[in-house]
């Protein structure tokens, strides 16, 4: 079916719903060079102005990726409720995006609609949104996930430890995880990218937070960010496997690309569910996904980045995940050329996600031949903690030393938890005021008084 907007005395005409959807998105550098993006301001307003009139019931009919090649789409399809859509079918794009930002939508009627909404559709409405209609959707949607502690909770924010290191040294590595704790972060989880895949170093790594973690009795969450078959190994092998990481695409072939199949993420959910680790809750799969992670696959298939990116969140929510991640930047310039492009696709990524019931964090990174810069950062942290982003990074210093990019550091997470009143996870923060690391209002407390855990970390890692 093709789609015809004038403007004046032009008239646009877009092909199919694909081409459509591509036109409207707002620029960014993915799809100029996927050769999908609109030719024009003109063209681009045309085409949110033809999307707005689509019924959402038509990409139920209008597959954007065909049914028969690709078994995202069929995910999406067979998963969808005909129950959860009622409310929302008579809708158009431009009906539901005033829906979402009407007074009367709230929380309990987002979560209600959440089943019955397809990654097009969310996708969709979001071209059609300003940054602020963004975060004032999503901040209505609160998504909670439980495993050793309670992530997502309104008026919360968690924090993702990365204390990597460039030749894995266990030591290295403890002493970043220390120094971050002693920050008050970790609670989201302390999650090490792997400079190797070799199986007895990720077993290592994995048993050395495990026995910190016994030590001082951390109510938080590892995880060792290796392939989903490196993962399914080392629980075969008895290794304290907490949370299951794979990336993740939004097509099939994309998918393929990294290795994987929905058919592969269901043996690796079942095997961390089976070894029972969760203490408040049995969310275990961390996912981590990124505009422009098809393209560089050359597996879009004509579709725009975002809403490939948006399909992978339905695909993450298929395994009722703990965290899902957008690595915003990190892919690089050739698909989000500056800071300005950045910003937007965060608040669209967490806007999307959070409308699917996706538990979504953001990476809010740049790499260092990007057009942005840690103001940039600083912007699109302010924007994503207003909006109710679950969890963000912290880094030592915002420079991972290992992955070489530029990410948010622990001291950021205490700026946006002091300016927007953000807690941390209830049973985290608890821990860290028996530890004498925060008060009772979660403020850190000063180094001596945090000398107890400092003198037995010291002691744990054979410091003298």
């Amino acid at each position: 079916m093709s789609y015809t907007e004038t403007i004046g005395s032009r008239t646009y005409r877009f092909a199919d719903l694909k081409t459509l959807m591509a036109k409207a998105s707002p620029q960014r550098s993915g799809d100029q060079l996927a050769g999908v993006a609109a030719a024009s301001e003109e063209e681009r307003v045309a085409a949110r102005m033809a999307l707005a009139q689509v019924p959402l019931r038509t990409f139920l009919n209008e597959a954007l990726i065909p049914y028969e090649s690709d078994e995202v789409t069929r995910l999406v399809i067979d998963d969808h409720s005909p129950q959860a859509f009622a409310e929302i079918s008579h809708l158009t794009v431009g009906d539901f995006r005033n829906w979402l930002l009407s007074n009367t939508t709230d929380s309990d009627a987002l979560t209600r609609i959440a089943t019955g909404l397809t990654p097009e559709m969310v996708a969709a409405v979001s071209k059609l949104m300003r940054n602020q209609d963004l975060i004032a959707a999503a901040r209505k949607r609160p998504v909670i996930t439980r495993f050793r502690n309670t992530v997502g909770l309104p008026g919360h924010m968690s924090v993702r430890l990365q204390p990597n290191h460039p030749t894995d040294d266990v030591k290295g590595i403890a002493a970043s995880m220390l120094d971050g704790l002693m920050y008050g972060c970790g609670d989201a989880m302390i999650g090490i990218n792997p400079a190797s895949d070799n199986l007895a170093a990720i077993t290592r790594l994995l048993s050395m937070i495990d026995d910190f973690r016994l030590r001082y009795q951390v109510p938080t969450q590892s995880c060792v960010l290796t392939h989903v078959t490196n993962t399914i190994a080392a629980i075969e092998k008895g290794a304290p496997v907490d949370l299951v990481f794979q990336s993740i695409a939004g097509t099939e072939k994309a998918n393929a690309g990294f290795g994987i199949s929905l058919a592969l993420l269901q043996e690796a959910y079942e095997a961390g569910l089976s070894l029972q680790r969760g203490t408040v809750g049995n969310n275990l799969m961390y996912f981590e996904t990124g505009q422009g992670s098809a393209l560089s696959a050359n597996a879009h298939f004509g579709v725009d980045q975002q809403t490939c990116e948006v399909r992978a969140y339905a695909v993450a929510r298929k395994f009722n995940p703990f965290l899902v991640n957008t690595v915003v930047g990190f892919i690089g310039p050739e698909y989000l050329y500056d800071g300005k492009q950045i910003t937007r696709a965060g608040l669209e990524d967490h806007f999307c996600g959070k409308l699917l019931g996706v538990p979504m964090g953001c990476d809010i990174c740049y790499t260092n031949h990007a057009e942005a810069d840690q103001d940039d950062m600083d912007n699109l942290l302010t924007l994503l903690g207003v909006a109710g982003i679950n969890f963000i990074m912290g880094i030592p210093g915002a420079d991972d030393v290992m992955l070489n990019y530029q990410s948010t550091s622990f001291h950021d997470s205490l700026y946006v938890r002091d300016v927007l009143g953000l807690r941390r996870a209830p049973e985290f923060e608890e821990w860290l005021e028996s530890m004498q690391i925060t008060d009772a209002r979660g403020a850190l407390l000063s180094v001596s008084a945090q000398q107890p855990l400092l003198e037995g970390a010291r002691d744990w890692m054979g410091i003298a």
